[in-house]
């Protein structure tokens, strides 16, 4: 361990090579709040002391810290090695002291240690005095998080769930706040055992019905090791199939701060193609990387069952929700402030992982807002569900929207991503995965996933995929057509919606509404509005079928579902009597529907808090149901 002196001279020396970034970045300050455990035993009884929809790393001003190491001062860690026995994640012990306690104090898990050699992005082209940091923690929490007499003993322990990302890890004592943090302490670094090691498997759907995806990261580049997947079906030979690498750099970011104080090296992604699968058939894989020197670095063994032959007469069962975002188990990051049901919703999918085949989440993942490293601690969350189940995803505002990026929406909703991480750390089975619209098949399900943040208005190119989606289906095969997008371009009570006076996103309904008609659309799916909400079957704003609970024989209209609880901060409804929607819920929650064969569909919404059905209804119908004619729903004949 460096002694102070030199520990000192290190740090000034480093830092005066970095640039200033841009003070737009700069946020207010706000209190630690409780850890998810005590979240969870009191029901979520959330305190929110930020802005709803700040990202927390966002609140800290690391680009006005100043050094003042105190002699008197010291972090460390508990252990120096992570992972000896193959281990993802674990739980670290932090001890800190210091002489000149507050309420403000803090502690930063940086990553890689070395955080104060980190280049800042010049986008203002300005060069500032040394010393100064620029690169976010990826983590945070008070000192006074779990230890209540802090600021009488000047002392504290933390504890921190650490995951493997490709780097070493060290930790930071700053006082001073958020506004003005003063570094007064270094840890020395921590490190797991095999720091590039392929972790968090997402599966997904390929471009054919037989092809499973499973996409990780790691930190070898194909110029050190060779990417694979050794796969086969449960108790039979295993092949080895070879999978792509992408990554992308900070150049390939639109703006601040994932240009700046947000970036972090994202590691290699790759995606391997398993593909002519037995339908329904539990396949076993594992991740590896073929090393210079013939050795292969192998992940744990994982396991996921097949999709179904399309049109296939089986029970066939899909969960769908948006809007999620990410938490810390170990209470960091003031959980709750930001997205208060993220874990919640998670574990209930977890808990239930027997019951249900697939997952579509529409839109906004983990909220990184810019802060790469987030988009780590995301796919970790995710894991015990992406790693057994196919993970679909949807474009959202927070991954793809920034000005002059090309979006549909002028907004800098995705802190200067511009759909990039997005695309490249999830695989979903579109033409140009730039262009976030696909088809896929899941038995006797057809789902068409749209992107609202790129155009869909008659005459653009999505409105044209759009309709050929819904044309292509065969209806006596796969009676159960399913529309998503993530911002509501159906209906919605939703409070901010209301006010523009459409209950949708402008323009949203008035150009596809005559698609959803024409192909007989079942059910369309949105997030965006973080809450539930059920519409009846309904056209041009009128409902076309007075039942509620169970619909037989032709529909005459599409339902419209609002499913964006999946754990961000909740939103409200207007007063106004919305006479189409037939149940709100300002809660968390996700959708699951059923489908027992061709003619009979179930749909559920389950809150997260426990999985119990609070709203539901059915669907029975013949083929001759699908074919009969409904308002605007058929094409004119000549007599």
């Amino acid at each position: 361990m460096f002694d102070k002196m030199s520990r000192v001279n290190t740090l000034y020396m480093l830092f005066s090579f970095l640039f200033l970034v841009s003070n737009d970045l700069v946020y207010g300050v706000s209190r630690h709040a409780s850890s998810y455990h005590s979240l969870v035993s009191s029901g979520l009884n959330r305190q929110v002391h930020a802005p709803i929809g700040e990202q927390p790393l966002a609140k800290i001003a690391i680009e006005k810290a100043v050094i003042a190491l105190h002699e008197s001062a010291s972090i460390r860690a508990n252990r120096p090695l992570l992972g000896s026995k193959g281990e993802d994640t674990e739980w670290i012990n932090v001890d800190l002291e210091y002489p000149e306690p507050t309420n403000d104090d803090w502690v930063g898990v940086f990553s890689p240690a070395n955080f104060n050699s980190s280049d800042c992005y010049p986008e203002t082209g300005n060069r500032p005095e040394a010393p100064y940091l620029c690169t976010a923690p990826i983590k945070y929490k008070f000192a006074n998080h779990t230890t209540a007499d802090y600021v009488q003993r000047g002392t504290a322990t933390l504890s921190f769930q650490i995951i493997n990302q490709r780097a070493d890890f060290s930790f930071a004592l700053f006082t001073g706040g958020f506004e003005n943090p003063k570094l007064v302490a270094v840890s020395d670094p921590i490190s797991f055992s095999n720091p590039k090691a392929p972790l968090y498997p997402r599966l997904a759907h390929g471009k054919a019905w037989d092809e499973m995806t499973v996409t990780w990261t790691s930190g070898y580049n194909i110029d050190e090791a060779t990417p694979l997947v050794e796969w086969g079906r449960k108790g039979h030979t295993r092949k080895l199939s070879p999978a792509g690498t992408l990554t992308f750099t900070r150049g390939s970011m639109c703006g601040a701060p994932a240009r700046t104080i947000g970036w972090r090296d994202p590691g290699f992604i790759h995606t391997g193609f398993l593909k002519e699968l037995w339908p329904n058939t539990v396949y076993e894989y594992r991740l590896g990387h073929l090393l210079k020197n013939e050795l292969t670095v192998w992940s744990k063994t994982y396991s996921f069952k097949s999709s179904p032959y399309p049109g296939e007469d089986s029970l066939q069962r899909v969960i769908i929700f948006g809007d999620m975002g990410k938490a810390e188990r170990d209470g960091s990051n003031e959980y709750a402030n930001y997205q208060p049901g993220s874990l919640i919703t998670t574990d209930q999918l977890i808990n239930d992982l027997q019951n249900y085949d697939i997952v579509f989440h529409i839109g906004d993942l983990p909220y990184a807002n810019g802060y790469l490293s987030q988009w780590d601690q995301f796919t970790a969350q995710i894991e015990p569900i992406s790693s057994v189940k196919p993970y679909m995803i949807a474009s959202g505002n927070h991954e793809r929207d920034f000005p002059n990026s090309g979006s549909f929406y002028d907004t800098p909703d995705s802190g200067g991503e511009c759909g990039v991480p997005a695309q490249t750390m999830y695989y979903v089975p579109a033409d140009n995965r730039a262009k976030f619209w696909y088809s896929t098949d899941y038995g006797m399900f057809h789902f068409c996933i749209a992107d609202s943040e790129h155009d869909w208005r008659e005459g653009s190119e999505q409105y044209e995929w759009i309709e050929k989606c819904f044309a292509s289906v065969d209806r006596q095969k796969q009676p159960w057509l399913i529309f998503a997008a993530h911002r509501v371009l159906g209906y919605s009570s939703n409070s901010w919606l209301a006010n523009e006076g459409a209950f949708e996103e402008p323009m949203g309904r008035a150009h596809l509404q005559r698609l959803w008609q024409k192909y007989k659309v079942d059910i369309a799916f949105y997030g965006h509005v973080h809450n539930y909400e059920r519409t009846c079957p309904i056209y041009e704003e009128q409902c076309m079928n007075s039942e509620k609970s169970h619909y037989s024989g032709t529909v005459n209209g599409t339902i419209h579902v609002v499913v964006g609880g999946g754990g961000a901060h909740l939103s409200e409804f207007t007063e106004t009597n919305t006479t189409w929607s037939l149940y709100k819920d300002h809660d968390f929650g996700f959708v699951k529907m059923t489908a027992f064969n061709q003619s009979s569909l179930l749909f559920e919404y389950k809150k997260s808090s426990d999985g119990k059905v609070y709203d539901s209804f059915t669907i029975s119908r013949d083929y001759k149901d699908v074919l009969a004619c409904v308002h605007d729903g058929c094409e004119p004949t000549n007599s």
